[in-house]
């Protein structure tokens, strides 16, 4: 909101989980805003002096009353019934160093209700409509559900332009508020590590800011996969390219791939998946070229892969944005240039900012999702996305989805107005969520009817 009212620097926004020095590039110029009695942006730390931040405790209760339903609440998994949540920690900052500690324990009052009805399962509690395919669980076990967890923790060092750590936090790829595509915070971060620029460099051509990391995934207590296979090695990367006299733009890149974890650990090939072709054609010429184990190992591998671009007005006070991801290899040249739209996901969204007066904004924003199967699912089979021919746990982490839950065969919209005053913020939203709820309700030639739901709601954050 602050850099699309002008009041902060033009920063790349797709390239999230922020460190402290970026954080301070972000802070507003001065402190004529909202917020300026309530927090202090600008930090130290980087210029010699050690500094400590304890954390305030957040607790957190969700209730619902029929069926589970939460979500961009990382670890925590909401239940029906009553869940509640507490996160506290510090953050402790000297020259290149920053290390921040912010665990979070949760329980889910889990109480019982009717599973939707699905294929006959040796794990009671999966997914309805692809229990073998996804480690998406209807309900975590039979009794209360806690768990601690390192949350959104990280040890990272900034020297110069490179920026090198280990996390388990979440990171947020894309330039997409509501409903990130590749990641988001739905799902319990992963323990990881990541190797990018510390800043933006500049290329004269224009400003090149990125991450590549390399982690360890986990299945949930409830997934029908073996326990021999129930870990993952995942790694990508993410690119956002700021071209020189063209203020505001954003354009970026990401992909990211899940495979098994390889025995005796990830290797050279593993490290640098990323940079693997983007046509299968060329993998399968490989597997004929070799016997391999590791040749083998680039057709299991599943990928996402992602294009977006975003554009800040901040004269105007308006921010446009979009992205379009496409699960899974291309065939070949012919395959993508074709059928675009087989299985693919998008968002589009908007932020426009009003300035009343110094300590006072208002915000209209807007975002629509769209992963239903295009039409192509009547000639051609389309799995949700999200769903993965080999690596059976899906786009996941611990049983919760990596991305918007609502790309999950679905789509989803929302359009809210923010006011942004000393006090705080009040909100209010309408939200339109489609799912479908039947059977194999993308094999081919076969289309249903989804199951759409509705909501208005209000927030106040109060200070």
């Amino acid at each position: 909101v602050m850099q699309v009212a002008g009041k902060s620097r033009a920063y790349p926004w797709s390239v999230r989980g922020f460190s402290p020095a970026d954080a301070e590039r972000l802070a507003p110029r001065d402190s004529l805003h909202p917020w300026a009695e309530r927090y202090a942006f600008a930090g130290g730390g980087g210029d010699g002096e050690p500094e400590v931040h304890v954390h305030p405790v957040r607790t957190r209760a969700v209730f619902n009353s029929a069926f589970p339903h939460g979500g961009d609440d990382g670890a925590v998994w909401a239940g029906r019934g009553l869940t509640t949540s507490v996160e506290a920690g510090v953050t402790a900052r000297w020259r290149w160093l920053s290390l921040t500690l912010a665990p979070v324990a949760s329980r889910a009052e889990n109480v019982d209700f009717d599973l939707e009805p699905g294929t006959p399962s040796a794990a009671p509690f999966a997914d309805a409509r692809y229990p073998n395919q996804i480690d998406l669980p209807q309900r975590f076990g039979e009794g209360a559900y806690a768990r601690i967890d390192p949350g959104q923790s990280t040890l990272r060092a900034d020297v110069g332009p490179a920026a090198v750590g280990i996390s388990t936090a979440n990171q947020v790829l894309g330039p997409a508020s509501e409903y990130p595509i590749m990641q988001g915070t739905n799902a319990p971060g992963f323990a990881h590590v990541f190797l990018g620029t510390s800043r933006p460099l500049d290329l004269w051509v224009g400003r090149v800011h990125g991450r590549a990391f390399w982690g360890r995934l986990e299945q949930s207590p409830y997934a029908t996969t073996a326990a021999d296979s129930a870990v993952r090695f995942g790694t990508g990367v993410v690119l956002a390219f700021t071209p020189r006299g063209v203020p505001g733009l954003e354009l970026g890149f990401s992909r990211f791939f899940h495979m098994p974890w390889p025995e005796g650990g990830p290797g050279g090939e593993e490290i640098f998946k990323p940079l693997e072709t983007f046509f299968k054609v060329n993998l399968y010429n490989v597997i004929q070229g070799s016997d391999s184990v590791e040749s083998r190992g680039s057709v299991v591998a599943n990928q996402l892969a992602a294009l977006f671009g975003r554009w800040v007005f901040p004269e105007s006070g308006l921010e446009i944005y979009g992205e379009l991801a496409s699960e899974d290899h291309r065939h070949n040249l012919r395959d993508w240039l074709l059928e675009p739209d087989h299985a693919t996901t998008y968002n589009l969204g908007f932020r426009k900012v009003w300035v009343r007066d110094e300590r006072r904004l208002w915000s209209l924003r807007g975002e629509l999702l769209n992963g239903q199967a295009s039409h192509l699912a009547r000639t051609r089979r389309q799995d949700p996305f999200y769903i993965h021919a080999h690596t059976r746990q899906g786009h996941t982490s611990r049983g919760q989805l990596l991305g918007s839950p609502e790309a999950f065969g679905g789509a989803a919209s929302t359009l809210a107005g923010d006011y942004y005053h000393p006090g705080g913020r009040v909100t209010a939203f309408w939200r339109r969520t489609v799912r479908r709820e039947q059977g194999r309700f993308l094999s081919t030639g076969v289309v249903e009817a989804p199951d759409v739901m509705q909501g208005l709601g209000a927030e106040a954050l109060v200070f």
